[in-house]
């Protein structure tokens, strides 16, 4: 009986001591320091640019901003975000199609007649990683 409680000890110590990983963005080259910047963190390809996992909204202090993700763990992620310059709480759009505001992906991915993919802006966590990443506006 003390052979399996020490195990369950064991077990669940483990479970609760997982290493969780971090994520801190730097975003740059804003154009002015108007508005927010709305900033989403995804956990997997469906719901890319749809639904974030978490988001996160931050102000703009000399055309640049920081935001960090916590406690995140581990797992294939991408970020994506934009300079919401109106405040509206969302991506204005030309024509309903072209983005009229600037934004920005992980791994500064860039879509080619349409929004940037999940293959090209997806990066891993593990092993209680904190990861620092760069996205240029």
């Amino acid at each position: 009986m003390q052979t399996v409680l020490v195990y369950l000890m064991f077990l669940l110590t483990g479970m609760v001591m997982q290493a969780q990983n971090s994520v801190e963005v730097s975003l740059r080259d804003f154009k002015n320091d108007n508005g927010h910047v709305r900033v989403g963190l995804y956990n997997n390809a469906d719901s890319f640019l749809d639904k974030a996992f978490l988001s996160v909204n931050s102000e703009i202090t000399n055309k640049q901003a920081v935001v960090t993700f916590e406690d995140l763990p581990d797992g294939v992620y991408a970020i994506s975000c934009y300079h919401d310059e109106d405040d509206n709480g969302e991506l204005n759009m030309r024509f309903g199609m072209i983005p009229s505001e600037p934004y920005g992906t992980s791994n500064n991915a860039r879509g080619f007649f349409g929004p940037p993919k999940w293959e090209d802006a997806r990066f891993e966590l593990k092993d209680g990683e904190l990861r620092k990443l760069d996205i240029n506006m």
